[in-house]
């Protein structure tokens, strides 16, 4: 274990408290004095002050901050609320303040434990809120969970989301980000095996690593590159003092970051260039959506050692899942026990994390899954934070979520999503005779009106 790491990071980011205050305090100043704010010379300032106030991690939780949504043609107040709780986990539930006419399916969006919070996942529930009941599993930051809490590892993390399935209710829905995929694919087998009456409807996992031996992204190799001993002696290290969760073994939220962003370090300073530049010259649209997207990026949370380390020895290292062999509480996971969830796996052409064909790798292990209970979808042109978030998302990934969760929601008032209302049309009176001789064509007709509709057609589309 890195014994020095955390206590010198923590040391460093004290001492440039000060001066990002500083740095806050003058664009408060230059805010209140347009005179000299609104010159060039004003602006350069406020920029580089900006990226001062950036040079900084936030090691708490931003608000998702969605007061309210438009459903059914009418703007709702979106209500926060906490229906359960663990010393590691908050299930967090958008509830809508009003009841929609027709009930609407629940989905529980699984959160990625990966140093981001669940925030990261905000347009993902902002989208979804309009015509889903949205929960979210809230990840606590480890280093504000006393060591008396116990551990968390893999085996917990996968407990969480069958417990929160179960909480939620039957025939619920999930959605797994990244990460998460490979524990929402062994809590659902594990369900299926003990033919447990909370087993959701489908699952959608999201870009995520089941099976890493395919198309081997860069954090492949890094994760393989090294014995798991090398990552323990060398990652890990303790809560310094001053924390509630002093002590506690984690691989810190800082190093996640500096290994995601030395990926891409070119690309992030040319941001860094972008938002200085922009709000130089006086046009801070686009500088301000780089300083949106990094203040998110920078609030970065710890993992605890149990779950980073045992994650990358089965997911990346051993590839227990892909070769049946990941255990959890001593129980071999079989996704061979799926029968009954509907399964869509959704990857991004030019993801850089999950590559193409590590996601798609579920639906062989589900081989006991029906055919039509099984959907794959290849979006072209996003990379990994793209399949969850953006205008495709929300344009071309989002339509084909919402018609896999409403096609296989149960309730019989609903109806599916691939398909518009058939208005009754009124005919003169007919004989028995007449009407059974026209039924044939009649269902012809009904048949091919429903397959010009799109996709995801109907009322339901409208929005895509």
């Amino acid at each position: 274990m890195n014994l020095f790491a955390y206590p010198t990071y923590q040391a460093c980011a004290d001492l440039m408290l000060p001066m990002r205050h500083g740095a806050a305090l003058m664009i408060h100043s230059l805010d209140a004095w347009p005179a000299f704010g609104d010159t060039s010379h004003g602006r350069s300032l406020r920029a580089s002050c900006e990226l001062l106030t950036l040079a900084g991690l936030t090691p708490v939780r931003p608000p998702f901050g969605i007061g309210s949504v438009v459903t059914e043609g009418k703007q709702v107040a979106v209500i926060e609320e906490i229906v359960a709780h663990t010393p590691f986990c908050s299930l967090l539930h958008f509830r809508k303040d009003t009841t929609p006419s027709t009930p609407q399916p629940r989905v529980l969006v699984i959160a990625p434990m990966s140093g981001h919070f669940a925030t990261l996942l905000r347009g993902t529930v902002r989208t979804m809120l309009a015509e889903h009941d949205v929960y979210i599993t809230d990840w606590h930051n480890p280093r504000d969970v006393p060591l008396s809490q116990g551990r968390f590892g893999f085996n917990e993390f996968v407990q969480h989301v069958i417990d929160f399935t179960e909480k939620i209710g039957p025939n619920s829905h999930l959605l797994a980000v990244c990460q998460p995929t490979v524990a929402a694919l062994a809590a659902v087998a594990l369900m299926a095996a003990d033919d447990h009456p909370a087993q959701p409807a489908s699952m959608t996992l999201m870009a995520g690593p089941l099976d890493t031996r395919i198309n081997p992204t860069r954090v492949n190799e890094l994760a393989k590159g090294k014995p798991i001993e090398w990552f323990e002696q060398n990652l890990i290290s303790a809560v310094p003092f001053g924390f509630a969760g002093a002590h506690r073994r984690v691989y810190p939220g800082f190093a996640q970051l500096i290994a995601f962003m030395s990926m891409n370090l070119g690309r992030h300073v040319d941001s860094f260039e972008t938002m200085h530049y922009e709000r130089a010259k006086g046009e801070p649209a686009k500088a301000d959506t780089i300083h949106s997207f990094y203040e998110e990026y920078f609030a970065t949370m710890d993992l605890t050692a149990d779950f980073y380390l045992e994650t990358v020895d089965t997911v990346f290292q051993r590839h227990a899942l892909p070769l049946h062999e990941l255990e959890v509480q001593g129980r071999l996971v079989e996704p061979s026990k799926i029968r009954r969830t509907a399964l869509l796996t959704v990857e991004g052409e030019k993801d850089d994390i999950c590559a193409v064909g590590q996601t798609l790798a579920a639906q062989d292990m589900c081989d006991k899954l029906r055919p039509y209970l099984k959907t794959h979808h290849v979006q072209t042109g996003v990379g990994h934070y793209g399949v969850f978030n953006g205008h495709r998302w929300e344009r071309q990934i989002y339509p084909r979520v919402r018609a896999v969760i409403y096609d296989n929601e149960p309730r019989a008032v609903l109806v599916s999503s691939r398909a518009r209302t058939i208005q009754p049309v009124q005919v003169p009176a007919a004989t028995a005779a007449e009407v059974t001789a026209a039924a044939p064509a009649a269902a012809a007709v009904v048949e091919v009106a429903v397959d010009a509709q799109p996709a995801a057609g109907g009322s339901h589309g409208a929005g895509a």
